[in-house]
């Protein structure tokens, strides 16, 4: 029900844009998320867009950097990631959590399969 894309290998300072491809189901009833997760340590979340009461969510060491959005036609919710730092090389999750946005992980409904992003010069 989502399909994850875009991570890829940056140099510091540069920028990727995640994608989630949804089902207009999903869209409609349901918050869009990103988590990330390093080896050895669990998933944290790192943004999330309510199309019901109009949030976002951004963690605290990304707010500022990163943006997160919605194109209802494209069926997709995009992560714009700007001047990366090599701590946020993870593996990305778009995650989907009925209504309004939730960081936590034993709340998700839905998962999408991972993707790499590595930031390292």
């Amino acid at each position: 029900q989502l399909q994850a894309s875009g991570g890829g290998l940056v140099q510091p300072g540069g920028s990727l844009r995640l994608s989630c491809a949804a089902s207009r189901h999903t869209l409609d009833y349901y918050a869009i998320g990103w988590f990330r997760q390093v080896p050895g340590k669990g998933r944290e979340g790192v943004s999330c867009i309510s199309r019901s009461d109009g949030t976002t969510y951004y963690h605290d060491s990304v707010r500022g950097r990163f943006t997160i959005s919605s194109d209802d036609a494209k069926r997709t919710v995009y992560l714009q990631m700007n001047n990366l730092k090599p701590e946020d090389t993870a593996t990305y999750y778009c995650a989907a959590h009925a209504v309004f946005c939730s960081i936590q992980v034993s709340e998700i409904d839905y998962w999408g399969q991972g993707t790499q992003v590595t930031v390292s010069s």
